[in-house]
């Protein structure tokens, strides 16, 4: 028997697999994959037995998932938090949607040489002085909710207003420094922690929370340790270490996030 395949049918399918895909990259490397590969296999089991009619095992499992949609959606909060977050805030700019954004990872045509070059002066200036620095630059998403507890500077870009803004002791050099649309848009700013638990050890505080933050937007996060002054750069999840100036400068101009 053959069964039909119509245009709306593999459009289904995509759009599955592209949920599925997302989901997949939300909750990699952290103890919910664990979870949710266990509550897969239970429900993969629930229709095979369903398929070979063995009514009280079927029955049984099926009143567990029944109750169990429930008991996910407690389990699985913050990542259903996140992935709202993520539709939120990363496929929607200056309250425009667009579904382009949403199956892709377009990004606008926009240079910065000039602002790129002021973040690499001070990623390396900061990087000699071992001043400990977490800067986010954004792309399609917005910072707004991610200001609070922070201030708000909407200030030109400056190798030197960067440094200071770190500087031990400073009042503003704790949190991340937030860019968006070519300006510091705030500093202070407490950002997002990862909840993976693949992440090697001697990653502190700036590390997780960079790579918390490439997790819940598109924006790419600059780390420089305060104990080694290495530099990394944390994008959609995925942390470089170690990246020489010229490396940084390489990928801000390469990614275009201006």
């Amino acid at each position: 028997m053959i069964i039909p395949i119509t245009a709306l049918d593999i459009i289904d399918i995509v759009l599955v697999a592209l949920i599925l895909f997302q989901l997949y990259k939300l909750i990699r490397g952290t103890t919910v994959f664990s979870i949710f590969i266990a509550v897969f296999l239970i429900y993969l089991f629930w229709l095979i037995v369903k398929a070979l009619k063995m009514e009280l095992i079927s029955s049984l499992l099926g009143q567990v998932i029944g109750v169990g949609v429930i008991a996910l959606i407690i389990v699985f909060q913050q990542e259903v938090r996140r992935f709202l977050l993520i539709i939120g805030t990363r496929y929607i700019k200056n309250s425009r949607f667009s579904i382009l954004r949403l199956l892709t990872s377009v990004k606008d045509e926009q240079g910065g040489p000039k602002e790129a070059e002021e973040v690499v002066r001070a990623a390396e200036s900061m990087s000699i002085k071992k001043i400990g620095a977490l800067i986010v630059i954004g792309r399609q998403s917005r910072f707004d909710i991610y200001t609070e507890g922070g201030e708000i500077l909407k200030a030109q870009i400056s190798a030197e207003l960067l440094v200071t803004i770190f500087f031990r002791n400073t009042p503003l050099h704790d949190g991340a420094v937030l860019i968006e649309d070519g300006l510091i848009l705030a500093a202070r700013c407490p950002l997002p922690i990862t909840d993976q638990v693949t992440l090697p050890p001697h990653f502190g505080m700036r590390h997780r929370a960079a790579v918390g933050m490439s997790e819940q937007t598109d924006a790419l996060i600059i780390v420089v340790s305060e104990e080694t002054g290495k530099i990394s750069v944390v994008n959609e999840g995925t942390i470089r270490e170690n990246i020489t100036p010229d490396d940084l400068r390489n990928i801000l101009l390469m990614e275009k996030v201006w």
